[in-house]
């Protein structure tokens, strides 16, 4: 027996040293056993394959997957515990003992108070100094009128200014024609019945611009927010009050509140275009006149937490 396990570890020995030498092409390198490799080592070659696998090269290759793996899950992980944007405007996810949640809008309704007048001044000449100068008469012209209906001057505000070059773009060389001078201005008044007047002084001056408009606003909007703030919040609590009621309990102290309020945008009611020549005298009223302005209306929504007794 001692025989027979000498003569099998030489064999062993010898097929471990033909490892070093074998060529992947060679039919010995089957483990398989399609090829040439004797039975008897098949077991030691697929050992030996087995060792390669885990060469430092091979070992840092799967130390990276195994970083970029635990990197995902640890950024899974991370969304997963962050709430939707939706979320974390709520108060709690989760029902609180002896509370109650309510929502209410509420609105506060006004009559404007301030009329903003905007238009815009435009001068066109051949010469830079020429179209400046034209549309400086035009903004005497503007004074004027203010100062005729008793308004200071100071009280209209520049938006903005301009100067540009006019070109021919019909000549193929585009051919400077000119030089184009704008200026808008806009003016508050408080007195409704200086309205008339100003539009219509506005229209007969021959370089104002069509593009004249009115809105109707709030001059304290703010003042009004904090009222549509109140009747949301006197909704909310009626609600509670409700709910209290009706479960047999009795309404606590406010615990939490959020509040969301909404401006509505300027009303618009006409816009103005000026009439050149004698037309603009005999020109009919506008289709507003003599109709009021709209109201405006100023939105709030609140959400509130009430503990019960």
């Amino acid at each position: 027996m001692a025989r027979k396990n000498g003569k099998f570890q030489r064999s062993f020995q010898e097929g471990i040293r033909r490892t070093a030498v074998v060529k992947p092409s060679s039919p010995d390198y089957d483990f398989e056993g399609k090829g040439a490799t004797p039975p008897q080592f098949r077991r030691p070659y697929r050992w030996l394959a087995l060792e390669n696998a885990w060469r430092p090269g091979a070992l840092m290759r799967l130390r990276s997957w195994q970083f970029i793996a635990f990197s995902l899950l640890a950024f899974t992980a991370m969304l997963l515990a962050v709430p939707p944007v939706g979320a974390q405007d709520r108060f709690s996810a989760t029902p609180i003992p002896n509370t109650v949640w309510v929502g209410a809008d509420g609105k506060y309704e006004a009559e404007p108070d301030t009329v903003l007048v905007q238009f815009s001044i435009s001068a066109q000449e051949e010469k830079q100094q020429d179209a400046n100068q034209k549309a400086s008469r035009a903004a005497d012209h503007v004074r004027q009128l203010l100062r005729s209906n008793g308004l200071d001057p100071k009280d209209a505000q520049v938006g903005q200014f301009s100067v540009q070059p006019v070109y021919d773009y019909k000549n193929p060389k585009r051919k400077l024609v000119g030089y184009r001078v704008d200026t808008s201005i806009s003016i508050k008044l408080k007195d409704f019945s200086k309205v008339g007047p100003i539009t219509q002084g506005l229209s007969d001056m021959e370089d104002v611009t069509g593009n004249q408009s009115l809105s109707y606003l709030l001059d304290d909007v703010e003042a009004a927010k904090i009222k549509a703030v109140e009747d949301a919040l006197a909704r909310a609590r009626a609600a509670a009050s409700t709910v209290a009621r009706f479960s047999g309990r009795t309404l606590g102290e406010l615990s939490y509140a959020s509040v969301d309020t909404y401006e509505p945008s300027p009303v618009r009611p006409m816009m103005l275009a000026r009439e050149a020549g004698p037309a603009a005298i005999n020109s009919p009223a506008p289709p507003t006149a003599e109709f009021g302005a709209q109201k405006i209306t100023v939105t709030a929504h609140v959400n509130a937490l009430y503990m019960l007794k």
